[in-house]
């Protein structure tokens, strides 16, 4: 049986990983009431951080509800998720969607960003090779 809990590794615990991936974010993925950025990272597995504002849910257990979704939408999809920094935001509106709605959304946000980043991975690498190659015809 596969854990299923949240362990530090998998988190973003400070304020200077949050400020590389609104740095260098190079996904971003909305959803309705959510808006996620996401960065390369080099651990090989991705990693969730979250932001809730009273702005966007003003009551307390909403905003520990989301976060509560957010984490295990996270931790039944770390495996096909390639090696991230995400940032998860709420946004106006999300108080609205059920628990449902708001697995469906999260669940179909990870697919994009899956899908997302294997499309830049596979374009990164011909360009590389064909860098080289042109890098060797000029030689």
């Amino acid at each position: 049986m596969s854990r299923q809990d949240f362990p530090r590794r998998l988190r973003l615990l400070t304020a200077g990983d949050y400020r590389q991936v609104f740095e260098t974010a190079v996904f971003k993925i909305h959803g309705k009431g959510l808006m996620a950025l996401a960065t390369p990272n080099e651990l090989g597995h991705p990693r969730l951080g979250l932001i809730v504002s009273k702005k966007a849910l003003r009551r307390a257990v909403d905003r520990n509800r989301l976060k509560r979704l957010a984490r295990e939408s996270l931790r039944h999809q770390q495996q096909r998720l390639p090696g991230v920094d995400i940032v998860l935001m709420a946004r106006r509106g999300v108080g609205d969607l059920d628990n449902e709605i708001l697995h469906r959304q999260l669940h179909g946000m990870w697919r994009r960003l899956e899908r997302e980043a294997r499309k830049a991975a596979a374009e990164d690498r011909p360009m590389v090779e064909t860098s080289s190659a042109n890098a060797s015809q000029g030689a």
